[in-house]
């Protein structure tokens, strides 16, 4: 899980980011993407320490889930562990489009971390426009890359969290338990309810509920 950090290192590279993002497909809720950096030294005897097991966010239970997040946002990793986590909200989904608010979630969890920014950012998926600084593109990437892996659990946890958060403002859709997702409970719901706040009204399914309540 650290071939390509290893790379970027012994490249040159002193401060190596990974960042991943979560969200981009529900039909509720905003974007957000994380940016982790792990100090060289501290990653190799950790890898199979601290964060043995530490992979894609989707390929780990919530429980899981949870224990990552907690461990690299806690007070134990301050020190150590370099970390952002950043959104692009509902509305800048529906101005933008889901794949250039995307990359602005990326680029702000980059900025994010600060000064010194990182020599080079591993980002889960395909290349992405306008980061501030040189990045490479890895294709399923939180699978191979310890930083990618734990930048996708930063972005999942603290997005499902914030789904909790909707789900108690605007009751009725299901968003704590589907996290946005367009399940079946949640498109009767819209037929029923219409779109609330939080609904990406430039999606679909979205607006095909807007158009049916004024027919």
């Amino acid at each position: 899980m650290l071939a390509f950090e290893r790379e970027a290192w012994g490249a040159g590279a002193t401060v190596v980011a990974g960042v991943d993002e979560a969200g981009r497909g529900p039909l509720a809720g905003p974007v957000h993407a994380a940016a982790v950096c792990f100090p060289r030294e501290w990653a190799e005897r950790e890898a199979n320490g601290l964060l043995a097991g530490l992979t894609d966010s989707k390929q780990l239970s919530a429980a899981r889930r949870e224990h990552f997040f907690a461990l690299l946002t806690g007070p134990e990793l301050r020190e150590v562990v370099r970390f952002a986590i950043a959104a692009a909200e509902v509305e800048e989904i529906d101005a933008l489009n889901i794949l250039r608010a995307t990359h602005l979630a990326m680029r702000r969890a980059i900025e994010g971390l600060g000064a010194p920014p990182p020599d080079l950012a591993l980002v889960d998926g395909l290349p992405v426009r306008g980061l501030p600084i040189p990045h490479r593109a890895i294709v399923k990437g939180d699978a191979q890359s310890l930083s990618i892996a734990a930048a996708s659990v930063l972005a999942k946890v603290s997005r499902d969290h914030l789904m909790l958060e909707l789900d108690a403002r605007w009751p009725g859709y299901g968003l704590a338990a589907n996290k946005g997702y367009g399940t079946a409970a949640h498109l009767e719901a819209l037929r029923r309810l219409g779109p609330c706040p939080a609904h990406r009204r430039s999606f679909a399914p979205v607006r095909a509920t807007q158009l049916q309540l004024f027919e």
